[in-house]
């Protein structure tokens, strides 16, 4: 095991621990450790809201969920020699849980998906799931199960959802000003266009005072991907992948967090996946110019692992870019995409779930989101390809009807 740079104590909140990490993007907030080229080392991660959503019956935590606390980062970490123009090399060796014997925090054999509800930034089926619900998933060994969603068991395709290097002082104006022009589109659109500049809840590191203060206004909050990697939610970025992420400051000052122990492309429900806390093993390098070398001016590119599970039967549902009141849009995949994730969901309830457990378990199973078509005018076409085995009951169409399941307590609500 290498050795932890990045320690946290889950009977602690974030703050409180030995040394502070950040949930704000600024090339001013201080790497809280360094490494050299070559090295290999251990971060732990809180869980992205920082033990706010508990392991119960009631989804009320995930409808007031603070947003303006998110992301938990761990980092930065400074790496020796590099300088703005490199590319930097992450090798993931290892993630995972925390052990369940050190306390009550997801990740600690458990994790949760929520829908978030449309006030507090809602979902990609926002319009058709504009309330909070909850899914909380046992995992034992490396296969998750759910008292919320009964009746499936899948093994898990753990991995970061936000990893990347910090911007540059113009790299984070340019973010600001694009996305404040943006939001100035519909000032007032629930869920918002995107998320300004907002020093509440603001955690900077090491940074105190007036600084703090400066750079609690200024910082780009982490929810969106970016130039810098950040919040891509690639489910594929798992042990034995190997990311280069463009290096914008000295020291690249790098971070990570938001593990998810399992996730559907898209992570569609927004806290789509499994989330939890746990550890990520890495190891860094650099190339030297590697950006102008290899045209990575922006966005990091990746060379998968090969340890995902392995699926190799599967239901796949299609969709087009017409939406639910038969308007035509031109080539909207998104759209189309959603329609694909709908007709999934209105295909589960047959056997006896509800709309909501549908749509949590699209957001935390391992399923296959691909554009499938997206040339012949006027429809784009996606699709969405779920695995049948880790369902218990056979989920294909066939002459003699949907088996009607025990869909169980059911996901779990908000009270009244």
């Amino acid at each position: 095991m290498p050795d932890v740079i990045f320690p946290l104590d889950s009977t602690k909140p974030f703050t409180d621990q030995k040394i502070t990490g950040h949930n704000r993007w600024h090339p001013d907030i201080p790497a809280a450790v360094h490494v050299k080229p070559g090295e290999s080392f251990r971060l732990d991660c809180r869980e992205w809201f920082d033990g706010f959503i508990k392991n119960d019956d009631s989804a009320d935590d995930v409808r007031d969920a603070p947003v303006d606390i998110v992301h938990a980062l761990s980092g930065p970490v400074g790496v020796e020699g590099a300088k703005p123009g490199d590319l930097l090399i992450v090798d993931i060796l290892d993630v995972g849980p925390i052990p369940q014997e050190e306390g009550p925090l997801a990740g600690q054999g458990w994790g949760y998906t929520g829908i978030f509800a449309k006030e507090n930034g809602g979902s990609f089926l926002v319009d058709q799931f504009p309330d909070a619900y909850k899914a909380c998933w046992d995992f034992s060994g490396g296969t998750a199960t759910s008292r919320h969603v009964p009746h499936v068991s899948f093994t898990g395709i753990v991995h970061p959802g936000l990893m990347g290097t910090a911007p540059s002082a113009d790299l984070l104006g340019t973010w600001n000003t694009r996305e404040a022009a943006l939001i100035a589109t519909d000032p007032d659109r629930e869920p918002p266009l995107a998320l300004p500049p907002e020093p509440n809840g603001a955690i900077l590191g090491s940074l105190t005072g007036e600084d703090f203060d400066r750079v609690a206004g200024e910082g780009a909050r982490t929810a969106p991907p970016r130039e810098n990697g950040g919040n891509q939610d690639i489910k594929n970025l798992t042990k034995g992948t190997r990311v280069f992420y463009p290096v914008f400051v000295d020291g690249a000052n790098f971070s990570v967090g938001d593990l998810h122990f399992s996730q559907g492309d898209g992570e569609i429900t927004f806290c789509g996946a499994i989330e939890m806390g746990g550890f990520i093993d890495l190891r860094v390098d650099l190339i030297k110019g590697g950006m102008d070398t290899y045209g990575v001016s922006e966005n990091a590119i990746f060379q998968p692992g090969n340890s995902d599970p392995q699926y190799s039967e599967w239901l796949a549902f299609s969709g087009t870019s017409v939406t639910l009141d038969g308007e035509q849009r031109y080539l909207d995949s998104q759209l189309a995409y959603q329609r694909a994730c709908l007709h999934a969901i209105d295909y589960l309830t047959k056997f006896g779930y509800s709309p909501e457990q549908a749509y949590l378990l699209l957001g935390a199973a391992p399923i296959e989101g691909r554009f499938s078509g997206v040339v012949d005018i006027p429809n784009s076409c996606a699709t969405v390809y779920l695995p049948t085995t880790i369902f218990d009951f056979d989920v294909s169409p066939n002459s003699v009807g949907p088996v009607q399941i025990d869909p169980g307590i059911g996901a779990a609500r908000t009270t009244p």
